[in-house]
């Protein structure tokens, strides 16, 4: 299943339309890298001078929503809003260490939780755009044990490729589960080679959102680049876009020094899916995300047809008024009245909750990352909704901070 000419054209036209006056080329060899204010880029890129009154304009609503919604007792992290690389709204309140008192500041790294899939996501395709691999190519020519034949890592991507949970394995091996092994992502893969596990839906037929596709994911980088993943993360992603803060977890070497995880005043205890990565596992700031976010608009860091695969729904390509979908690493809103789209992706894993935002047709970036258990990161999804689209959604109102979070 692939995007049609019609469909790229018109959503690249939509999201990348050629500069107009006023507009500006940000570089980070020519910005200010001394104005807090301003995030730049490591790549050049095309975007609008942002205007006082429009500043003025959205931070006091901003301001409001998120005092409200957001800032209370419940929430540990980081909040912020930039648009054109001119930021908007910033905070970070907090600790990343109870024990030590060490405060959550711009530097601080937080688990992204599953918003490390858009960036597991967006290293496949820069290798798609290096001719290294490509979509539809089966996971069997890099992984010749993998016992799913017709699966491609467009179906892992998109996760139609209808693998068990690994999160379920310990139920389909009961006995025979190890529950005191720290498992890796060859783990993992080997436990599908070996135990054949029924697939709980037939390759591209139904969406499943499934962490065990990103598992399998990160080994293909692995293969493809010859590099171990967090390396391969350095120098596909972080080093090209000078994400300084970011990396990716090492159990054994970055338990002591990475910001807890917390529900409440204690910290959640590490578990034996706490060594896998490509699903999770990727450390970040929200200003680490935002030069991220301002590098997907630079045909030098990945082409814009390779970003609208990666915007485009796979699910409900036939459905006349769809809600939700799903495409390569990011999910998808349609509002209504217009069914306009709103991409996101929200992370949950352990006490970090994450909501990733990039407002495309406006050129902003909303980020929240929270490291103490609750649902108040997810409230982003509302207002961006209510400042960024047309019309208020029914996920306007802020879920209370004890509901079981959801990614």
């Amino acid at each position: 299943m692939k995007i049609t000419l019609i469909t790229f054209l018109l959503s690249t036209l939509f999201y990348f339309s050629s500069p107009k006056s006023g507009w500006h080329t940000i570089d980070s060899n020519k910005e200010n890298p001394n104005d807090s204010l301003r995030i730049t880029s490591s790549f050049p890129i095309k975007m609008g001078n942002v205007s006082d009154e429009y500043i003025n304009k959205k931070k006091e609503k901003i301001d409001s929503f998120y005092n409200k919604n957001i800032n209370s007792r419940y929430y540990s992290g980081g909040f912020i809003v930039v648009k054109n690389g001119r930021v908007i709204y910033e905070d970070y309140k907090g600790f990343a260490n109870l024990k030590t008192g060490k405060k959550i500041d711009a530097t601080t790294p937080i688990h992204l939780a599953s918003v490390s899939k858009v960036l597991t996501a967006t290293a496949i395709l820069r290798l798609v755009q290096q001719d290294n691999i490509t979509l539809d190519q089966k996971v069997t020519d890099w992984l010749p044990k993998f016992p799913y034949k017709s699966t491609t890592i467009r179906t892992l991507l998109n996760h139609r490729s209808g693998l068990q949970h690994y999160a379920n394995f310990p139920g389909l091996m009961k006995k025979n589960w190890n529950r005191k092994k720290v498992l890796t992502n060859q783990d993992i893969y080997n436990l599908l080679a070996q135990n054949k596990f029924r697939l709980k839906t037939p390759n591209d037929t139904h969406f499943d959102y499934c962490n065990t596709n990103y598992i399998i994911l990160a080994l293909i980088i692995e293969k493809t680049t010859g590099l171990n993943y967090r390396k391969a993360m350095q120098e596909l992603i972080f080093k090209p876009l000078g994400m300084t803060n970011s990396y990716v977890f090492n159990y054994d070497t970055d338990r002591e020094t990475a910001s807890k995880s917390y529900r409440g005043n204690t910290i959640f205890p590490w578990d034996q899916f706490d060594d896998l990565y490509g699903d999770k596992n990727i450390y970040s700031t929200p200003r680490d995300l935002v030069k991220f976010d301002m590098g997907t608009y630079s045909p030098e860091f990945i082409k814009p047809e390779l970003i609208q695969e990666a915007y485009f729904g796979y699910s409900t390509i036939h459905v006349a008024k769809p809600i939700k979908d799903y495409g390569l690493g990011m999910r998808m809103r349609f509002l209504p009245p217009n069914n306009e789209k709103m991409i996101y992706h929200n992370g949950w894993w352990h006490g970090n909750n994450t909501s990733f935002i990039p407002v495309k047709k406006d050129t902003v970036t909303v980020v929240c990352l929270g490291n103490k258990y609750s649902n108040r990161p997810y409230a982003t999804l509302s207002m961006v909704s209510s400042l960024f689209y047309e019309k208020k959604t029914e996920i306007e109102k802020p879920l209370p901070p004890e509901t079981e979070c959801e990614e």
